[in-house]
């Protein structure tokens, strides 16, 4: 069911608006990408497309600088640290969300505790905190369970909802994303940002308008009154509409058409290395695997044979072949940009496929095994390309996956039900810090954020040692080497099979400027239109 509201030039907000914006100066953006967000509840589902999006509309305390990716104030001004377990902030004042009212703390408080809530899946941003309570009406304090090193890049996720908006339309607890069922925020927005949600028709379009209330109008770079996205999932139809001027940018961009888009005179191409990994998570929690020939026991659980199927990967040939220069192989979980990292624990075990056979064989499947290998066809560059790879490397080793394929919207909640065997993901790292990797995928996972992620359901006495550790350690040198420790310690028990940091390759029109960040998000602000 489509939204429609905001702009009939009817409401004293369209009136507002349409004052705010003469034509001669409006200028719009229509951009394209390959799947469509799974809600605009901001506290539903923590996913990457979703929260650039939503932060059109809705605004955190505090943001990472498009440029420099250092934290700098958004909706709160300036923070101090209390006490090692107490942080107060200073909001901003005169702000007022899309609808007139104005900004409390008490909507902050609302929007922290929201996000804590049970159905909540952005408890990996709340984690370390306790409770948050007003001082006074500029003022809010955050009370820690225990000292939290990295709580600002933790808040930059965390967005602000009206509580009365909220408690008005029966959403003070955000949609459970494993359920049909639906709250008003769900299709629904109101925020303090510098866009109002105008119009969703899931898998069709997403509009928003500039918002005439936004505390910053008129003091940034960019002019885009109205933003449209079109999910598309066909890579041949989001090229075409690129072409013909139907969009002025693609994001998902393919692979096999960079050539011809470079060349194309009224077209530029901007492209860096993601802060985003691709790997493969397996199942090592079942005692027998769903759908294989083997029974009894779970071949996924023996680190022989999760090495086996890791040496079986050409990574080389994938780059070069199926992602055609556009990936970095790696044999870390997370990418260079995110603390923690070293070349070293970069370092991929090497592709020796007689390796692999010897390694099934001494794990006592010397003809193999069957497997489901599920993966995704809309979510990750060349995702069903790369799988196909995958199991045509894997066939001539022995091990026979047995693939199957599916949309975004269907295929992510499929894979948190733990409903298959190995499966095709990548993980972006929102916080710039490995704590977010860890403990979402290689924690032992108990309840909140710890395992919120762990697919495979893999578990390490030490690797839980660590993350528990990290999650507190405020000496720097020392929480940073505990970092690189976890991140080496899953590469040795191969807890995930790390494939490749994704490359980005925006394509748009030439009069379009914008700010390409590593974390594959849309500056809202910065867009320009010549």
């Amino acid at each position: 069911m489509p939204t429609k509201h905001l702009l009939s030039c009817a409401s004293a907000l369209t009136l507002a608006l349409c004052a705010a914006f003469a034509p001669a100066h409006a200028k719009s953006f229509r951009w394209a990408g390959s799947s469509d967000i799974q809600t605009m509840d901001i506290h539903s589902q923590n996913s990457a497309l979703g929260n650039g999006i939503h932060a059109a509309v809705y605004e955190s305390l505090v943001m990472f600088n498009s440029r420099t990716l250092k934290v700098e104030p958004l909706l709160a001004v300036s923070w101090k640290e209390v006490s090692p377990t107490q942080m107060r902030f200073k909001l901003r004042q005169g702000v007022k969300f899309s609808d007139g009212s104005t900004m409390t703390v008490d909507d902050v408080v609302f929007s922290l505790q929201r996000a804590m809530a049970r159905t909540s899946t952005y408890s990996i941003y709340t984690q370390g905190i306790d409770r948050v309570a007003r001082v006074d009406a500029e003022t809010l304090d955050i009370f820690l369970k225990n000292p939290n090193p990295v709580l600002l890049n933790q808040l930059t996720e965390l967005r602000v909802m009206s509580k009365a908006w909220a408690e008005k339309h029966n959403a003070v607890e955000p949609k459970d994303i494993k359920s049909k069922d639906e709250t008003f925020s769900h299709r629904n927005a109101m925020g303090t940002g510098p866009y109002v949600l105008k119009e969703w028709v899931p898998d069709q379009k997403l509009v928003f308008a500039a918002n005439p209330h936004w505390w910053n109008a008129g003091k940034v770079e960019g002019n885009v009154t109205e933003i449209t996205y079109t999910p598309i999932k066909s890579e041949a139809t989001r090229i075409a509409a690129l072409l013909s001027g139907e969009v002025d940018m693609v994001r998902d961009t393919s692979i096999q058409d960079l050539g011809r888009l470079k060349s194309n005179p009224n077209l530029k191409v901007m492209e860096m290395v993601e802060n985003r990994t691709v790997y493969l998570a397996l199942d090592q929690f079942r005692d027998e695997l769903p759908g294989s020939n083997i029974k009894g026991k779970n071949p996924l659980k023996d680190l022989r044979v999760r090495k086996a199927l890791y040496q079986a990967i050409d990574s080389a040939t994938l780059q070069r072949v199926t992602m055609r220069g556009m990936a970095k192989p790696t044999g870390a979980i997370v990418s260079p940009l995110v603390n923690g990292w070293t070349e070293a624990v970069d370092k991929r075990l090497p592709f020796d496929a007689t390796a692999a056979r010897n390694l099934l064989a001494e794990a006592g499947y010397k003809d193999g095994f069957e497997v489901d290998f599920a993966c995704s066809n809309n979510a990750i560059v060349q995702d069903e390309e790369i799988c196909q790879a995958i199991t045509s490397m894997w066939s001539r080793v022995g091990v026979k996956a047995k693939l199957r394929t599916m949309p975004a919207v269907s295929y992510y909640p499929m894979a948190q039900r733990h409903e298959a065997t190995i499966a095709l993901l990548s993980w972006g790292v929102p916080t710039f810090d490995a704590l977010y990797t860890l403990q979402s995928l290689a924690r032992t996972k108990t309840s909140g954020a710890d395992g919120n992620y762990n697919l495979g359901r893999y578990s390490n006495e030490r690797m839980d040692y660590i993350v528990d550790r990290v999650k507190t350690e405020t000496d720097l040198p020392v929480r940073n080497r505990l970092l690189t420790e976890g991140l080496q310690l899953h590469s040795d028990t191969v807890a995930h099979i790390p494939l490749h940091h994704q490359m980005l390759a925006w394509a748009m029109k030439k009069n379009i400027d914008l700010v390409q960040r590593p974390d594959n998000r849309i500056d809202w602000r910065l867009i320009k239109v010549n």
